[in-house]
């Protein structure tokens, strides 16, 4: 069994037991998140497509930890122009596990 939630403004296909990293969410370590954002949840042959939302439909998951992911270095520069700016990035994360779908 699977489903495909929406958290963060990304879509991610989740099965029960599956480790994942999403956007920072509000939730201490530890605690149990409940997600009712799911587009779909397919059980062998029975699939349920949500519009936009399957109704009834849940994923839960336990916050593992909070961290900060790779750097991503961003170089912008200007050919002939004496223009060049280097900077870098790394995104908040939580990773979660996915504990149960319930449709």
């Amino acid at each position: 069994m699977y489903a495909v939630i929406r958290t963060g403004g990304k879509q991610y296909k989740v099965a029960a037991g599956g480790k994942l990293k999403v956007e920072t969410l509000p939730a201490e370590v530890g605690s149990e998140i409940l997600i009712n954002d799911v587009l779909m949840v397919a059980d062998g042959e029975d699939i349920k497509i949500g519009t936009p939302v399957v109704a009834g439909a849940s994923v839960k998951a336990t916050v593992l930890s909070h961290g900060r992911g790779e750097k991503v270095m961003i170089f912008k520069m200007r050919r002939r122009k004496h223009y060049r700016k280097t900077q870098g990035h790394r995104q908040n994360y939580t990773e979660i596990r996915i504990d149960g779908i319930s449709a």
